[in-house]
């Protein structure tokens, strides 16, 4: 599906896979970042895309000599994790409810930690560094270190799921936890004190960036980088302890090595070469979708997901939709929909079937099939998988 240029009257073109048109306030949003002087050739905008704080929800942008932490966003780092397991759907028969109950006595979610620290975690190389970090974060380290291994809340899940071929695969949705919330906040604070004081006529105050070779950016992205790496490690955790859950069920508690595990961003940014030059590339609910980069676009928790492979389209900064996309906020989800509706949608999915799940219901997200017919030139499918498992925060 070949992309649309938005005519939005901003300096910076707009190339839109949407599979909508863009409504009043979402063309704004993305003509005001189209707007800033130091956006590189065009913003592009991914097929699940929807509102955001300051940018678009499923938007790629490409700026020289700045970045925007408002447009990165607080769940630095938030990604997906799949791995490919040698068992077949037939083992799970009569173990999907003990798998559920295990994952969830195994993985803390929500605002819960784990209440000791194993030594994985321990050892991990970046905590070498946690004292370079911003000052608003170093009373934190002791959380950081709780809540590695941990899952969180709103749409982040753990999954156990089944291709078309049979092939039980493991897939999770994280981020950076507290840590990352924290140090996004203290940064997204600083660039606007900054902005006031220089009198910046910004289209949104949540727009306000760092220069590069100064001090705040320096100081950003070195903290940015290591909330990436944090989140990359919280998902390497949560998968490990998934992993032997799996194990004790299916295989008697023998380890199996795993066939094919995909580890992705799509909240980050990354310094890159596009059109030959050195640019940084923020995808904001964006997967990189390089020649050949394996990613995961997950549906809702009642539909498919899918293993993906990227055909390095230069238009779309080498991005893809990083997953559905809401259709409608949480609040009107939980108005619109009823726990019945909930039970409904998603049935054949073992899953907590109550009330503190609405706003998760897949009627609150744009149907997947859709979202990806509109990529076919982004990436091609590996795999389509169904959740028959789904733990939610």
């Amino acid at each position: 599906m070949p992309f649309e240029k938005l005519d939005l009257s901003a300096a910076a073109p707009v190339f839109s896979w949407a599979n909508h048109p863009l409504a009043e306030n979402e063309a704004r949003m993305a003509a005001n970042v189209a707007s800033l002087p130091f956006v590189f050739k065009h913003v592009a905008l991914m097929p699940d895309v929807h509102l955001g704080k300051g940018a678009l929800v499923g938007s790629v942008l490409a700026t020289r000599d700045a970045i925007i932490p408002a447009a990165v966003g607080v769940d630095v780092g938030c990604g997906t994790v799949a791995l490919k397991t040698p068992f077949v759907g037939d083992q799970l028969e009569g173990k999907l409810k003990q798998i559920r109950l295990d994952i969830e006595k195994m993985i803390p979610v929500g605002m819960a930690e784990n209440a000791q620290v194993e030594s994985e975690v321990t050892h991990w190389s970046g905590w070498r560094s946690f004292s370079a970090l911003h000052p608003g974060v170093q009373r934190c380290e002791q959380k950081a270190l709780k809540q590695a291994g941990s899952l969180g809340g709103g749409n982040h899940f753990i999954e156990i799921c089944v291709d078309t071929e049979q092939a039980v695969w493991l897939m999770l949705h994280s981020g950076s936890r507290g840590i990352g919330n924290l140090l996004a906040q203290r940064h997204i604070d600083t660039a606007r004190d900054l902005a006031k004081l220089a009198q910046m006529h910004l289209p949104d105050p949540d727009l306000a960036y760092f220069v590069s070779n100064t001090p705040e950016f320096d100081a950003y992205w070195h903290d940015l980088q290591w909330a990436q790496d944090y989140a990359r490690f919280n998902r390497e955790i949560m998968m490990a302890r998934l992993k032997r859950v799996v194990e004790k069920q299916l295989a008697g508690g023998r380890p199996f090595k795993p066939l094919l595990m995909v580890n992705c961003h799509h909240n980050y940014a990354e310094r890159e070469v596009h059109y030959g030059e050195k640019v940084y590339v923020t995808r904001k609910g964006a997967v990189r979708a390089q020649q050949g980069d394996l990613g995961i676009i997950p549906g809702s928790m009642g539909a498919k997901s899918f293993i993906v492979r990227g055909k390095g389209n230069r238009e779309s900064y080498c991005s893809c939709a990083h997953g559905a996309g809401r259709l409608m906020s949480r609040h009107r989800a939980k108005q619109t929909f009823s726990l019945d509706d909930f039970i409904a949608q998603t049935a054949g999915v073992e899953c907590r079937k109550d009330t503190g799940l609405i706003d998760e219901i897949p009627g609150a997200y744009k149907p997947i099939d859709g979202v990806m017919a509109q990529q076919s030139d982004l990436v091609e499918v590996v795999a389509t998988l169904k959740q028959v498992v789904c733990v939610k925060g």
